[in-house]
């Protein structure tokens, strides 16, 4: 065992210790956050307009700031990008994460120099009860990657800005800098097939104990590495291998092509960073769900998903969820983000402690016919047949098609790219749209009504997605495919990658 690995049990057992004062008091924690974020933020621009220094409750709170999405808080950022202090927060930002919206174009994020420690914090931290609950901690002796985006920075008005991960590459903590790869100039390459060829031949001869990163980009280094060394697997690569670190997006459908590229099953521990705050992350080995960090500097607030677009649609403290419903997620934040609508869903799995998963994206979703099929619905379909089927799935979305050939119905078009297909790809469609009509009751009235026949199934030639992604610009990173659309964006890209 080496001095790294020794040191970081007893900091485990302090870090859970602290973590354990809020876990199971999380409704103190949020309290104790909003009361804090309102008072101050009560001498800001946003502060003064709603009221903040009359509010003394939640109740009070939901009188005065109204649920925003980021065009909606625009007006406000805007004043902050252009350098004006204590519009959303006191002072300026310390960073601007840059994000890419779908219909706004590029969003700066503000970062705090109190919001940017909790990111920070919580990275730590899951890496701290991983080794608190299992004794594992051998895996910070060796190397340790991380997948992410370029950390060159640029300037806004004297503000930093850059992408989230590259942002966090400048504060990894000293005691981390001598074990993290890939080196600083590779990873400020900007074409990301070059970058992850580049990290291949920085990586391929090192001791690598922990990987992180976006699971289909993980895949495509792991793919790389393999061909590199005559389909050798993972395992045999990087003998000491044991840790694999993942968020921003679901990983059961890339978990079996990516144990298979390892060559056997291994630790995992998910995690759900966002530019807008490190909202959760998995506490645990032996418990579904994420913990959600009550105490990070951020007031949550939760929508029921069939209630968001209602012109006054409930919304609930933390005190107030279920179960196992579908809620949008809304954060207030220590970095001046109010009834900031952050665009996810989430369902609680438990409380005391309060854990979530993520269930998708409250603007993917299909709906063509009333349906409202959800993210979380196509994912769970799909994988539970593939799983009895020994299929295995590199990645798959999923579009309306509302103008089907004359004299058919029109269907949910899929297409996915196997890393083993079914051997009868009709009668695996056929299963999945079965599973399709238990979990979306709406779906199974379109389909006995014969308003919709069953989903067509497309299966897509090898390396179609990354093709996909590459000729829109939008090759690894922070990227990631949307599992479903409402619209024929994403299908019509894709239709000359159909086998």
């Amino acid at each position: 065992m080496g001095i790294k690995s020794a040191l970081s049990k007893p900091f485990a057992a302090w870090a859970v210790h602290r973590i354990k004062k809020w876990k199971y008091h999380a409704l103190d924690a949020q309290e104790k956050t909003l009361q804090y974020l309102v008072k101050e933020a009560s001498g800001t621009a946003f502060g003064k307009d709603h009221g903040f220094a009359a509010i003394s409750s939640y109740a009070d709170f939901k009188e005065q700031v109204r649920i925003r999405d980021y065009e909606q808080l625009r007006p406000y950022i805007d004043r902050v990008v252009a350098g004006e202090p204590d519009v959303l927060w006191k002072g300026k930002p310390q960073y601007f994460a840059k994000t890419s919206g779908t219909t706004s174009g590029v969003k700066y994020i503000p970062i705090s120099r109190e919001s940017m420690p909790e990111h920070i914090k919580a990275a730590r931290n899951a890496l701290l009860t991983y080794i608190h609950e299992t004794g594992k901690s051998d895996f910070v002796n060796g190397k340790m990657i991380f997948l992410q985006g370029s950390p060159v920075l640029t300037q806004k008005n004297g503000i930093n800005v850059g992408r989230l991960s590259g942002i966090v590459a400048h504060l990894v903590p000293k005691y981390l800098q001598k074990n993290r790869l890939p080196s600083y100039p590779t990873n400020c390459i900007e074409d990301w097939e070059e970058k992850v060829d580049a990290i291949v031949a920085e990586t391929l001869h090192q001791d690598m104990t922990l990987i992180s990163g976006i699971p289909p980009w993980v895949q495509m280094y792991f793919d790389k590495l393999s061909a590199q060394t005559g389909g050798k697997k993972i395992k045999d690569i990087f003998k000491n291998f044991s840790l694999f670190v993942y968020g921003g997006v679901n990983y059961e459908p890339y978990r079996a092509k990516i144990e298979t590229s390892i060559g056997k099953k291994i630790d995992s521990i998910e995690t759900y960073p966002a530019s807008e705050g490190f909202i959760a992350y998995q506490d645990s080995q032996q418990e579904k769900g994420l913990l959600l960090l009550a105490n990070a500097g951020m007031f949550y607030e939760f929508i029921p998903a069939n209630e968001y677009h209602h012109e006054n649609p409930t919304r609930l403290s933390l005190a107030d969820v279920e179960l196992d419903t579908n809620y949008a997620l809304i954060l207030n934040t220590n970095a001046g983000l109010w009834g900031y609508s952050i665009g996810d869903t989430v369902k609680f799995v438990a409380k005391n402690p309060y854990k979530i998963v993520v269930t998708g994206r409250i603007k993917h979703f299909i709906s063509a016919f009333g349906e409202h099929v959800i993210g979380e619905e196509v994912e769970q379909a799909i994988l539970s047949v593939a799983k009895e089927e020994a299929v295995e799935i590199t990645e798959f979305t999923v579009a309306p098609e509302v103008n089907p050939p004359i004299g058919q119905l029109p269907y949910h078009e899929w297409f996915v790219e196997f890393a083993k297909a079914p051997e009868d790809l009709d009668a695996f469609s056929d299963r999945v749209d079965q599973a399709m009509q238990q979990k979306n009751i709406y779906y199974f009235d379109l389909i006995e009504g014969k308003i919709l026949q069953k989903l067509i199934i497309r299966s897509l030639k090898k390396d179609s997605f990354v093709n996909y992604m590459k000729a829109e610009g939008k090759l690894g990173g922070q990227n990631k495919v949307p599992r479903l659309s409402n619209d024929r964006k994403i299908a019509t890209g894709l239709q000359k990658y159909i086998i």
